[in-house]
Formats: C-alpha cells, structure tokens, sequence
C-alpha cells in the first residue's frame, strides 16, 4: 500500500429488518413480526435546530449512551479529521499496548512534520510517556512511534485502527496514519477522513465503552506532564493544548486538530448530570479562525445540557393467555377442553427503559401478537412483539414469547384417553 501525504480535500448503516412468519408445517402459526436492534439509533435525529448557528462544516451532537445523534449538521460528509484522529491512536495504544513498554523510535518516526516531539532514531522511551506527548501536544512522531510499537509498523496499525473504527459501528471513517495528517492511498484513492457522526461515536466509544477508558480520560484531562527518555538523558514537558478544560466545567475529554486541509477540528465529551455528550466538529473555521470551534462546542454543549435530560419510558406490558388449535390441554389434559398458553414480555429483566428526551420527542408503543396459535407450541417460542419508537423510528423492540408448552392432539393420544375413559 503506497500512502501519499496531500494537500486536497473530500472525498448506513441502518437497516430495518423487517417480519418473520413463524410457521411450522401443521405444527404451528405465529404472526408476523417486526425486527431491529435496539441499538440502532441513527434514524432519530431531527431536522438541525435553527436557533444553532455554526461555524464548523459538519457537527454533531450524540448522547455518548445510546449513540442517538441530537442535532446534526452535514452528520455524514467525509471530511479529513486532522489530529482528532490521536482519539483512536491512543484507545488502541492502551486496549492493546503495555504502557510500561520501552518502545524504540524509528527513522521514519523522525521524519514526521511538526508538531513534535523531535524523538531521534535509536532512542528508548515508556509508552506511556509517549501518550502523554500524543493527547497533549499533538506530535506527530510519538504517534508513529506508538503505532510502529502496537501495531509493528504503520500499515498494520491503520489496519487495526480501521477494524476498531468498524467493531464500533463507524463505516464511513477509513484511517491511514495514526496521527491525522493528511494522506491518501495511491492504490484505491481513498483518503484519511471520517464524518461527524462516526467521530462523535469513536469519542463516545473512548469515554464511554472501552475497558481503557479511565486511562484514556486521565491522560487527556492532564493539564501538564513531564518525563524523560528511558535513559534519563533528555527531559520533555507537555502541556494539554485543549483549552476547553477550562471553559465549562462539564468539560470531560477531547482533542483538538489541524491541518491545511482539514481547517480546524475538535471532538470533545462532556458529563452533566449523569448525562455524557459528545461533540465533533469538523471544517470548523481556519486561520485566523481558531476560536471558532470552541464557541460551536459551547453552544452544542449547552443545548445538549438544557433540552435533553433522562426519561423512563418502559411500559409493563401483560396478555391474556393464547388460544391453541389442537392443543392439549395442560390443565384437564381433556381432549375436547380447549388449550391455551400463557406470554410475557421477553425484557430479560429489564424494569427501566432511560433515554435522553427532550420535550418535543414523541414517544410510541405497538404491540404486535398472534391471536391464535396451531399445536404443538414450545417454551420460550416468539409469537410478538412489543416495539418502542421514537420520533417514529423504532428505538427498543422486546419479542413476547411463550412460558410454556402445548403438545398436539394426535391420534395416538385420542386413543390412549378413550381407553382411560372406558375401560376399568
């Protein structure tokens, strides 16, 4: 793979899984079914807000729980990330690196543009100190050194950083250099770039999900940090260059980005009342336009924190039981009493169904059951559902499923209650 570093700029998965029909032969009918995960949460967005004027090209805004983007702004343009990409250099680094490691440096470390580090070939430093130099400073050679110490070279690494990217649900993000610069693949064409959405989604994963994510959030909320290469000879202090730490105090995570093509960019998370939101911006002004991305992380954050707050909307849902043709029945086990089996709502224990609203979110249960079911009928059999939607889109669906069984009338089984009936 040859990569070329340039100076140009551009370049769902949602499905909606529709119906099964559970039938078995003479054995048994069940209705037709609606079907979608509950995870996805991409079609609940709205039209973008007005009263929200940005600078940034694309934004978004996304509830760090569920993934459901709040307000978007050209959510799905691919657009180059610049250093905001470190986001996933670092979460790998810790997933998958020892951070007590003594890693080398490279020649082809060294010959990373600035910001950096100014690492020279040959030298030993910890992996963790090099994190630090990473989500603080932004230099563009301890990302390399990371990489080429995780991932055993650069290619290998982008490769991990793409699988991660769709393990998390991000299909429109394609890494190339663990550092941001801008880059493309002579080969395929296809440059470093990810949306707005996908980047929100990748911080929400750091802060959120991954089993790193307390190192992750130590090491970026860092204001400053010093160490040394691994033989003391050289001393390095770092300062954390995202100045939104300071600016609200619901400031939880981020990191900031530039390059020429990219203009400036940031992705950052903020914490309120049990509430995480997450940010990205991306095009958001270039020079002398620095300050524009912290005035459009502001007022995201702030309409985050005052329109969308946690609402229980689970419904305990119950059902009269389900008539069985041809049924035995379990209670008299007569051939001629008419059989039946009793449902519940599949929720897997769930008694709380909490998602961030705000007040014009329209909020729908349908419910969906077979009316009749043919014997024989097994434990646990789906026979319908109970779906949530939001805004019209389908948010949660729980299936109903049977709690018991019916076996069927058979000839064999007519004969055998006769034979009870008349003889002594």
């Amino acid at each position: 793979m040859r990569i070329f570093y340039i100076n140009t700029h551009k370049i769902n998965l949602h499905k909606n899984i529709i119906c099964f029909i559970n039938k078995a032969t003479a054995v048994m009918t069940a209705a037709a079914l609606f079907c979608c995960s509950a995870s996805a949460v991409r079609a609940e967005e709205k039209e973008p807000d007005s009263s929200l004027q940005l600078y940034a090209q694309a934004a978004v805004l996304m509830d760090a729980d569920s993934g459901r983007v709040l307000y978007g702004k050209n959510a799905e343009d691919v657009l180059p990330m610049a250093s905001t990409t470190k986001i996933m250099t670092c979460i790998l680094a810790l997933e998958y690196g020892n951070p007590e490691e003594i890693v080398e440096v490279s020649s082809y470390a060294t010959s990373m543009p600035k910001v950096k580090l100014y690492v020279r070939q040959g030298e030993k430093y910890r992996l963790k100190d090099l994190l630090y130099s990473l989500m603080l400073e932004s230099h563009n050679d301890s990302a390399v050194v990371i990489a080429e110490a995780v991932g055993g070279s650069v290619e290998q690494f982008a490769a991990m950083m793409n699988q991660k990217a769709r393990d998390i649900g991000c299909y429109d993000t394609y890494f190339i250099t663990p550092n941001g610069l801008d880059a493309v693949v002579n080969e395929s064409g296809k440059i470093h770039s990810t949306t707005a959405r996908d980047l929100a989604k990748i911080m929400a994963y750091c802060v959120t999900d991954s089993s790193a994510r307390e190192q992750f959030l130590e090491i970026t909320r860092t204001s400053g940090y010093d160490f040394t290469d691994a033989e003391g000879k050289r001393s390095f202090h770092c300062n954390n260059h995202n100045a939104f730490l300071g600016m609200m105090k619901e400031a939880l995570s981020g990191k900031t980005g530039f390059t020429n093509n990219a203009g400036y960019c940031y992705v950052g998370a903020v914490e309120s009342e049990g509430r995480i939101f997450t940010v990205a911006l991306l095009a958001c002004g270039w020079p002398n336009n620095r300050s524009y991305k912290w005035s459009d992380m502001k007022q995201l954050a702030a309409y985050g924190m005052e329109n969308y707050h946690y609402r229980d909307i689970y419904e305990s849902r119950e059902f009269e039981d389900i008539p069985v043709e041809d049924g035995i029945d379990t209670r008299s086990g007569k051939p001629y009493a008419d059989a039946y089996v009793p449902v519940r709502v599949d929720d897997r224990g769930e008694s709380d169904l909490s998602c961030l609203l705000a007040e014009t979110d329209q909020i729908e249960v349908k419910t969906q059951i077979a009316k009749r079911l043919q014997a024989p009928v097994m434990d646990n059999t789906e026979v319908g559902t109970v779906c949530y939607y939001l805004n019209g889109k389908l948010f949660r669906r729980y299936p109903v499923v049977t709690t018991g069984q019916v076996e069927r009338q058979t000839y064999g089984y007519l004969c055998r209650y006769l034979l009870t009936v008349f003889l002594p």
